[in-house]
């Protein structure tokens, strides 16, 4: 019988029929690279460009709450229809890198299941979003509205897309997908990598909170400090229930609120800013 030579190592040992494949888990500069790109791609350039986007409006003759910052307007003033497909694909695009978040947990063998987005407890996820849109809700417009009058905020307009009739479904569908790319990626992914990172949750808590406050300092101070505190609140909700299904659910109702809501009082009550 001839002599066993070496074991080859050089390629990964293939599984026996109906094992599964052993999977490798990734390297901490893997984790950490992967992260980074994640947030270049998405979120975190979002804070860059708000942050430059700031300078710009406190660089700018006179206060702040003399200048809007509008969150959906026309991308082809006078034609619907083109208009209609820059919307739809400004909207399928921005969830791109949810996309590629799921197929890096995919690779560990997990997905978006492992951070509590799936379909598997939907009435609780569903009440539970409410109760927190309702308490988020109540108190982000009074601060909204009591920065503006201490010149720490722009002129939030959440809307101004023409009276066509796609007009709601397509400002539904735009709060559905700033909640989708904001709790999955802000929340979930970025906790769950940055303990894998070794992080204390402290500091996961303050960067997942610094960096939504971030993103949304094109509307001013204020609107960094609010969207901050509700970073802290969302991390606590999520470490305590393990899903961002909740999350999810709280901020499309609280996008939802704010966009249609302005599209339907703006300009008939005296208590709601306008550019």
């Amino acid at each position: 019988m001839a002599e066993a030579g070496p074991v080859d190592d050089s390629f990964p040992r293939q599984a026996a029929h109906g094992e599964p494949a052993p999977r490798e888990r990734p390297s901490r500069r893997t984790l950490r690279d992967e992260t980074l790109l994640v947030l270049a791609l998405s979120l975190g350039a979002s804070g860059v460009s708000a942050l430059i986007s700031f300078v710009g409006s406190v660089t700018r003759p006179g206060g702040l709450k003399d200048q809007a910052a509008t969150l959906n307007s026309s991308a082809a003033p006078g034609r619907p229809w083109l208009d209609l497909a820059w919307q739809l694909f400004g909207i399928t695009t921005a969830l791109v890198p949810v996309a590629l978040v799921a197929h890096f947990l995919l690779r560990e063998g997990q997905g978006l299941r492992t951070l509590g987005f799936d379909r598997t407890r939907p009435w609780p996820d569903l009440g539970r979003g409410a109760v927190i849109a309702a308490v988020i809700g109540s108190t982000g417009i009074a601060f909204y509205l009591a920065a503006r009058g201490l010149g720490f905020n722009l002129t939030v307009v959440p809307e101004a897309l023409p009276d066509v009739w796609w007009k709601y479904p397509v400002l539904i569908l735009s709060a559905a997908q700033n909640s989708v790319l904001e709790e999955v990626i802000v929340v979930g992914y970025l906790l769950r990598r940055l303990d894998q990172l070794g992080w204390s949750p402290g500091a996961s808590l303050a960067a997942s909170s610094v960096l939504r406050g971030s993103y949304h300092l094109y509307q001013g101070i204020g609107g960094f400090i609010g969207n901050m505190v509700m970073g802290v609140v969302f991390v606590y909700l999520y470490r305590r229930w393990g899903r961002v299904g909740p999350l999810v659910v709280a901020h499309t109702l609280l996008d939802i609120g704010a966009f249609v809501g302005y599209a339907l009082l703006a300009g008939k009550v005296d208590w709601l800013p306008t550019a």
